[in-house]
């Protein structure tokens, strides 16, 4: 690909924002489905990191391997926009529809350190990810180890280890009225839950 995207690696802080799920239209741009359904990380950069899943990657190859990071390609944005649920973009380079087919099912990064600044009491679901989840009375109710959105607001996912060492999950709905506080410098999350609920 002539001028088309160069060689990079991840950054240590990058974070992944989306996939190249198809080109739209015939002039080389990119259908992109965010991984957030507001998907301001993909507009505050002009500049993502593609990391193919294809040929010899495993799909489950950890990005923090060396092998996998410096596979990497940078996209230059010239435009992005919202197209429905996706996002559109056109990158420097890609001229065609070809082109664009060619970084199909691609992963999309930024680094974190040029995300927008959250508004007070927003925070990233990248942030909350491994914070401790304590309720009101101190009792450890397991580490947040992903987010669902379920419409009107997500719902935290924690996991933590009985008293057994088994594995076990909890979900609690990450809204004022069963949160009471979050903080990231403590990474820590006190909530009003109870271990039996």
């Amino acid at each position: 690909m002539m001028g088309g995207p160069e060689a990079a690696q991840l950054p240590p802080d990058a974070i992944e924002v989306g996939t190249v799920v198809d080109a739209w239209g015939v002039k080389g741009w990119l259908k992109v489905l965010p991984h957030s359904s507001d998907p301001q990380a993909l507009f505050s950069s002009k500049r993502w990191l593609l990391l193919p899943r294809a040929g010899n990657l495993p799909a489950d190859a950890p990005l923090a391997d060396a092998s996998v990071s410096q596979n990497a390609r940078l996209l230059r944005v010239r435009e992005a926009r919202h197209h429905a649920k996706v996002v559109v973009a056109q990158i420097d380079g890609i001229e065609s529809r070809d082109e664009a087919l060619e970084l199909r099912g691609g992963q999309l990064f930024v680094p974190r350190s040029s995300f927008p600044t959250p508004q007070i009491d927003e925070y990233y679901w990248v942030d909350l990810i491994g914070l401790t989840v304590v309720n009101r009375e101190g009792l450890d109710l397991g580490c947040v180890a992903a987010l669902h959105p379920t419409g009107p607001h997500s719902v935290l996912v924690l996991e933590s280890l009985d008293s057994e060492k088994k594995k076990s999950q909890r979900m609690i709905p990450f809204v004022a009225a069963f949160v009471d506080s979050v903080s990231l410098q403590e990474r820590k999350i006190v909530v009003d839950w109870q271990a039996d609920y």
